[in-house]
């Protein structure tokens, strides 16, 4: 049993521990890398191409949304760790075009599920063989409020990727979890990635407004946020930590939500 000082030590809490960060060059999943990185773990990303000014050490070029791209990253990640200890499911987001269900084809609708709930499974089972021969391992999926709140004229397809995933996040738990394997899942609500941020200063823009009104009006579309602001993907990173730190032993098979407040129900 691990002492309480030892755990508590954020600088030290992921020591040693073999990581993976899907979608972990922008957004959520950057700050999930860089959190579990400065608790010392050996932390890799996955990224189309590797960012500016990124270490290639860190990254695997690799389509996650692709089978083949999910294929190179398990080669890569098991090539390189022998096995794996902790897998965030980062990655996710919509290309989809407004205009309601009837906009979406068939190929949207494949290109959706394709990012947002295969690339976690397949990843799952590519890395689950090693964490069930060890005994141990954490997989945690990033879904999204979005699952029972589904924006129907902008990104239908993609709410209901994140409910499959939500779903498919709880029976995995049941399936593994004896085996010593901890799943859960993380729904955050509206957060201020920087690719929000840039998209806040082009309505406003175009709005000729100011970017805290344009914020408001955007968290008021959402049916309104009682913490007054978006999440901070920093925030959404410390939750993410904690639940993939021995912290979080007893916790399996649960979702977390992060908006601050925005679903009105419980």
């Amino acid at each position: 049993m691990m002492k309480p000082s030892t755990i508590l030590d954020g600088a030290t809490e992921f020591a040693a521990k073999r990581i993976l960060v899907t979608g972990g060059t922008k957004g959520i999943g950057e700050a999930v890398a860089n959190r579990l990185r400065a608790g010392g773990g050996n932390v890799l990303t996955t990224a189309r191409s590797v960012p500016a000014g990124g270490s290639p050490e860190h990254f695997i070029q690799a389509d996650v949304s692709t089978r083949a791209g999910a294929d190179h990253i398990i080669k890569s990640v098991l090539d390189r760790f022998g096995g794996l200890d902790i897998l965030v499911n980062a990655v996710g987001g919509s290309a989809a075009p407004g205009g309601g269900a009837l906009a979406l084809t068939d190929e949207i609708w494949q290109q959706e599920l394709e990012l947002n709930l295969l690339s976690a499974v397949r990843l799952d089972r590519g890395f689950l063989p090693a964490m069930l021969k060890q005994g141990s391992g954490v997989i945690i999926h990033v879904s999204s409020i979005q699952r029972t709140l589904p924006l129907h004229d902008a990104t239908l397809a993609y709410a209901a990727a994140k409910a499959a995933l939500t779903n498919y996040s709880k029976g995995l738990s049941k399936d593994v979890g004896p085996r010593g394997i901890r799943v859960n899942s993380v729904a955050p609500g509206f957060t201020e990635t920087e690719a929000a941020t840039r998209l806040i200063e082009r309505l406003a823009t175009q709005a000729g407004t100011d970017t805290a009104a344009t914020r408001q009006d955007l968290m008021n579309s959402l049916g309104g946020i009682p913490l007054g602001r978006p999440n901070r993907p920093d925030e959404v990173a410390e939750l993410i930590a904690f639940l993939a730190s021995d912290r979080a032993s007893s916790i399996m098979g649960s979702e977390y939500v992060i908006d601050g407040g925005n679903i009105p129900t419980i």
